[in-house]
């Protein structure tokens, strides 16, 4: 039975929300101030925490950024419940790490709706972690998992690959300088890029067949990181807006493989959501609702996804007849297309 933690200073709200959860069997622990409520986090270490925001001794705002200061709470789910309505203080409930705002008065199936999204998103996102996916936010995310590959030396003059043999890896400068270079019918070399920490190099192609078309060489002695195509691959289908961000990081170095690289990453959007949609449905067995409802926030931070790119894939599966939409949340209506899309 999962635990749920209710800060809330208002008598009534809290006895009779607390019974609302209880009757959807929950395990509920209630706290009458935003102190006393830190410190039943801290003790209980709830599954999810709802929150009032305007409370004495220690505002909702207050609580949250308690919490979030300390290693063993700052990952718990927390959802604001509050009367506090304005745009601006829902956007500062957000910026400071909340997983929802709801605003009272609230509909019992909104709060359910709410909770079970998050504990849901938990349960996903630690069943990747310990099937060992990996999954990366950014390039800055994916440079730190570049970071835990192999690396190897090379010293000054030294070859990294040579024009015409096949391509089998993709590299990342962590110190030094490499050099991209070729040669023309005379012999004479040309330069045509060079590599600092930090940057990444290599043909993207992911045909069996395809070759390096250039030769690279360290210009001083340098450390690289290195990941296999097939490995590189599985990256780029399971963080699709990766794919986007090495397009630009990389430039005309890409212009040969970015049609290849975008029918991947476009492919792998709709059935990275479609999954994704459907765990959700899968996890959240004991639903009260007539229908499972899933907020936009959750599956792209479930996915990998960025934003706008999940709105438009969500829009086409709408057009298409396999959900709704219905304010911040995704309502599933054909499971057995969305598990069809591949």
């Amino acid at each position: 039975m999962k635990k749920i933690l209710l800060i809330e200073d208002d008598v009534t709200v809290r006895e009779n929300t607390a019974e609302l959860l209880e009757l959807s069997n929950y395990e509920v622990v209630t706290a009458p101030n935003g102190k006393k409520g830190v410190d039943k986090a801290k003790e209980e270490s709830p599954d999810i925490i709802v929150c009032d925001i305007m409370m004495p001794e220690l505002d909702g705002y207050d609580v949250l950024t308690r919490l979030s200061e300390d290693p063993k709470t700052k990952g718990i789910p927390f959802i604001f419940l509050s009367a506090k309505t304005e745009h601006k203080d829902v956007r500062r409930g957000m910026d400071l790490g909340a997983d929802d705002y709801l605003t009272k008065p609230f509909e019992e199936e909104d709060l359910l709706s709410a909770i079970e999204s998050r504990l849901a998103k938990v349960e996903i996102l630690q069943a990747q972690k310990d099937e060992g996916g990996e999954t990366v936010q950014n390039l800055s995310a994916f440079r730190e998992m570049m970071r835990n590959r192999e690396k190897f030396g090379y010293k000054a003059g030294e070859n990294i690959y040579e024009e015409g043999k096949s391509s089998l890896h993709f590299y990342m400068v962590e110190r030094g300088v490499v050099k991209a270079h070729k040669y023309d019918s005379r012999g004479k070399e040309m330069i045509t890029e060079l590599y600092k920490e930090g940057d990444f190099f290599g043909n993207l192609s992911f045909n069996k067949n395809s070759a390096y078309g250039e030769y690279t060489t360290a210009l001083e002695e340098s450390v690289l990181y290195i990941v296999s195509k097939d490995d590189l691959r599985e990256i780029l289908k399971n963080n699709s807006n990766i794919s986007m961000e090495l397009l630009q990081e990389m430039g005309d170095h890409l212009m040969g493989v970015k049609e290849q690289l975008m029918e991947i990453a476009y492919a792998s959007v709709r059935r990275k959501t479609a999954r994704t949609i459907l765990l959700f449905a899968h996890k959240i067995k004991k639903n009260p609702l007539h229908s499972i409802r899933i907020s936009r926030a959750d599956l792209a931070g479930v996915a990998g996804i960025a934003s706008e790119t999940l709105i438009r894939t969500l829009s086409d599966f709408k057009k298409e007849g396999l959900i709704e939409i219905e304010g911040r949340n995704v309502k599933l209506l054909d499971a057995e297309k969305l598990e069809a899309i591949s």
